[in-house]
């Protein structure tokens, strides 16, 4: 599977879905570009190249900063995350409990 940089802040959200939608979780954004790669992201992306897509995440109100050393940033969740089916785009979107319910494939972008 090969993921291209328009699904790079859907395939985020599924990562935080599958392995860390516990508000009480840590994570960074480190390990999830590591799981990224290891889902068939280019090797060659680095941190500086998702970091805007980390930090639209927490200006939409998903995930908070709670650390940072250099390039890589801590953060936790603000509410958990659940599965929803955009009936538009017809793809499997993941939004926090406490975002808007619009579905956040850039293609798309319908009200759920």
């Amino acid at each position: 599977m090969s993921i291209s940089n328009t699904a790079i802040p859907l395939e985020i959200r599924r990562v935080i879905f599958e392995k860390f939608n516990d508000t009480n979780t840590r994570f960074t954004n480190d390990e999830i570009l590591e799981i990224l790669k290891g889902n068939g992201l280019d090797g060659s992306i680095t941190i500086d190249d998702v970091e805007p897509f980390f930090n639209q995440l927490r200006d939409d109100g998903l995930i908070r900063q709670i650390a940072q050393n250099f390039t890589t940033n801590w953060y936790k969740l603000f509410d958990v995350v659940e599965k929803i089916k955009c009936n538009s785009c017809n793809k499997e979107v993941y939004l926090g409990k406490l975002e808007p319910r619009v579905c956040p494939n850039s293609e798309c972008k319908a009200t759920l």
